[in-house]
């Protein structure tokens, strides 16, 4: 009965990871619909492209364009029609303002942090995350664009 169980376990597990690895598609800017193509264009100027893909989030598809300017990632998830849904931008902890920085200090508690993006919706600017590593243990943390705590997670 135990060894059913395993192997049930074990091809869920699998089929899980497979059904995740498949959401999201790499493509080439040549398959991006023109709209998308338009936006990218316009976005990566001064940039450089690392990578384009595809997925579907809450029903709906989206195009990613993973871009690097002066050393610093740039992710921008863009819809069917062109229009820039998420902006994720690395940003200096020294740049920021002393409420954000506190805050994510704070959070971090005596963990490291290794990198803070902006994060972007529809043209507001709607939270700062940053990637914390304490030991072997990697979290991700938010905070408002002013340093206060998030309601839920953006």
């Amino acid at each position: 009965m135990k060894r059913i169980i395993l192997a049930a376990t074990v091809v869920i597990a699998g089929a899980s990871f497979f059904t995740v690895r498949a959401q999201e598609k790499k493509l080439k800017l040549a398959q991006l619909p023109a709209a998308v193509q338009k936006t990218v264009s316009r976005e990566s100027e001064r940039a450089t492209v690392k990578e384009y893909s595809t997925e579907v989030e809450g029903g709906v598809r989206l195009y990613e364009a993973e871009l690097e300017i002066n050393g610093r990632s740039k992710d921008i998830s863009i819809n069917s029609k062109g229009e820039v849904v998420e902006i994720e931008e690395q940003v200096e902890l020294d740049s920021l303002a002393d409420a954000v920085k506190n805050a994510l200090t704070k959070a971090a508690g005596g963990g490291a942090i290794r990198k803070i993006e902006s994060l972007t919706k529809t043209g507001k600017l709607v939270a700062y995350e940053a990637a914390i590593v304490e030991g072997k243990k990697h979290r991700e943390v938010q905070v408002g664009p002013d340093g206060e705590k998030l309601a839920r997670e953006q």
